[in-house]
Formats: structure tokens, C-alpha cells, sequence
């Protein structure tokens, strides 16, 4: 019998997390599923935990005897995955027991919709991994289709492990892609440029650990030049759709780090007219020909297109708050881009 949903779990060295991951499947509320786990050339007992688990469900193990890097895995697991739906799931995460009978339900009740993620909570050291937390806690405040979207561009809006998503997507516009960027975050931002439909349940139904050896703390294609570039080029076309003044735009943020950032924008097209920032030591100064001015110089709303660049903690939620006093409107009249 084909089972709903496939769980997608790949695994390189999950030993140590995987009993916990595992329990949390066994004690799901829904059990119209498969879990295909992919073993990415562990070199510990990884393996022999998912053979050896019990399961309200068929348990299928792909495994590879030298590790292919985790795009791979995620394409031998989908390749294989039977279900119509198929959640993500990480070998160190931890499911809460009604996850799957709650997206599934959201799913199956909007036809509207192609992926359904839900609050996490960070499992993690708060006080060790500050900014971690404060992205985790930032993407649990997005959870209509338009909220994600106008958030793309800040961050990835949605974690990894927590969506479940309909095979037809895949189908139509594609998985995951292997290359020198975040392959979630390429994904996300290439199915919304599609016009594929998300949504995140306001229930926290996944814990989000935050182990040391995270791949995106440690791989090269989670560098912020890679995110920052695969960024650029996703925002570079939402701008010469929805930007009336394109290829114009004025970048909140005018020091070393954000001219970087921005010139990969630039590389693809867009002018900068002038930058904005609060320092008075950069303000008067030019970069590009473009002038440095205060903030406070800021056009009135429809005679420029703004965006933020400033990515220090609560500069972008501030921004929003003082573009929308003048009357600008995100997704209209300005776009943050950190």
C-alpha cells in the first residue's frame, strides 16, 4: 500500500541524536507514512539504528558507502520516497507527536497550498548561540504565504526540517540543486519565485537543535558571500518585477560590509542612487557616485524604491517601523535585503 507521506531523513554520523529523532517518529499521531532514511557513508552505527528501530511504519534505508554530501542524499531519498507528501526531518531534530497529523490536515484542507512548515523551538544555548536563537525566534513570527515571502530576502523564512511539502512541486519546478549556496535556501527562493503556495502553522511542532557541527556553521556553501550571491540573484529579478523605478533603488546602510553585500546587486544590474545610514562619519561620503545622506533625507513613498541592507539586531524591524511612518508599504515601496 502507498503510504501518504515519506519522511525524508539523510544521516552522515547521527548515531549519537538519532534515538531521540526516531522516538519522536515512533510516537506520531499519524502513521500513513514511510520513513526513507539515507545513509550518507557513516562511519559509525547510524545504519544499524534505523534498521534496528520500530516504527508504526515501513522504514526503508538507502545507504551509500562513501559519503556524497547531503544534496545527494536528499535526491536518492526523494528519488525513492513514494508518498504524495514528504516531510523533512533531520537526524538531530526532534518531532512533537501530532507534527505530521497537523501539516497533513492543513495541507489536505488547502488546495490552495504546496508546503506547510510550523513553529520550532530552538533547541539550542540560548545564551552560547544568541543570534541563532534570534533568527529561530524571527522566523516564528512569519506565517501567512505573504509574510514568508516578504521576508525572503532578509533570511530562509522557514526551517529545513519543519515543512512538508506536495511531490507535485517537485514535479513542476524542481528539488534540491547542488552548487556553492544553501540548498533550502535556494529551494525556498526558487519555488517562490514560481508562485508556489507556503504556509507555517502557528503550533511549535518541531524542536530545532543546534548542534556545534551544524553544516551550515561549517560548510563552505553556507558562507555569507555564497548566501549573499544566491540572494542577488533571486532579489535582482523580484526588483525588475515589482520595483516601478527599476533599476533605481536607494540601500539603507552604507558601511564596508553592506557596499559588499549590494555589489552583487549591482553586478546584476541594479543602480544605487544614494545610501542612507545613521553614522555621521559616513555621511557626505560617495561610493560608486552614489551619495551617503541621513536617513532622514528619505524620499516621500513612489519617488524611490528602498532597500535595507542592515542586518544587526532589531535595525531591520526599526527600519520597517520608520519607512512605514512615512508611508512607505513593504513589498511596494521597500524590500529588506538582511
Amino acid at each position: 500500500m502507498t503510504p501518504l507521506v515519506s519522511i525524508l531523513l539523510p544521516v552522515r554520523n547521527g548515531a549519537a541524536t538519532l534515538p531521540a529523532a526516531l522516538a519522536s517518529l515512533a510516537g506520531q499521531t499519524f502513521t500513513d507514512a514511510e520513513l526513507v532514511a539515507v545513509d550518507d557513508g557513516s562511519t559509525d552505527a547510524s545504519a544499524e539504528r534505523i534498521a534496528s528501530c520500530r516504527l508504526p511504519f515501513p522504514v526503508r534505508l538507502i545507504r551509500s558507502d562513501t559519503p556524497r554530501g547531503l544534496v545527494p542524499a536528499l535526491q536518492a531519498g526523494l528519488a525513492a520516497a513514494r508518498g504524495a507528501l514528504v516531510a523533512r526531518m533531520d537526524a538531530d531534530d526532534v518531532c512533537h507527536p501530532e507534527r505530521l497529523q497537523r501539516q497533513v490536515a492543513r495541507l489536505c484542507a488547502g488546495p490552495e497550498l504546496d508546503l506547510v512548515a510550523c513553529r520550532v523551538a530552538f533547541g539550542g544555548n540560548r545564551e552560547n548561540a544568541a543570534g541563532y536563537a534570534r533568527y529561530v525566534d524571527w522566523t516564528n513570527t512569519l506565517l501567512t504565504h505573504e509574510e514568508l515571502a516578504l521576508a525572503r530576502f532578509r533570511e530562509s523564512p522557514l526551517a529545513h526540517p519543519s515543512v512538508l511539502f506536495r511531490r507535485t512541486v517537485l514535479e513542476q519546478h524542481g528539488g534540491y540543486r547542488d552548487g556553492d549556496f544553501p540548498e533550502d535556501y535556494e529551494l525556498w527562493l526558487r519555488w517562490f519565485e514560481a508562485g508556489v503556495r507556503f504556509a507555517k502553522l502557528p503550533e511549535t511542532l518541531l524542536t530545532w537543535n543546534d548542534p556545534p557541527d551544524r553544516l551550515s556553521r561549517s560548510h563552505a556553501r553556507y558562507r555569507p558571500a555564497a548566501f549573499y550571491a544566491l540572494k542577488a540573484d533571486y532579489l535582482a529579478r523580484w526588483l525588475a518585477a515589482h520595483n516601478p523605478l527599476h533599476p533605481r533603488i536607494w540601500v539603507v546602510g552604507a558601511g564596508r560590509v553592506t557596499r559588499r553585500r549590494v555589489d552583487f546587486l549591482r553586478a546584476r544590474g541594479i543602480e544605487v542612487e544614494a545610501y542612507l545610514d545613521l553614522d555621521p562619519r559616513k555621511i557626505g561620503r560617495r561610493h560608486h557616485g552614489a551619495p551617503v545622506l541621513h536617513h532622514d533625507q528619505v524620499p516621500p513613498p513612489g519617488r524611490t524604491f528602498v532597500v535595507p541592507y542592515v542586518s544587526s539586531p532589531g535595525a531591520a524591524d526599526y527600519l520597517a517601523q520608520f519607512l512605514a511612518a512615512r508611508g512607505y508599504v513593504r513589498g511596494r515601496d521597500f524590500i529588506e535585503a538582511a
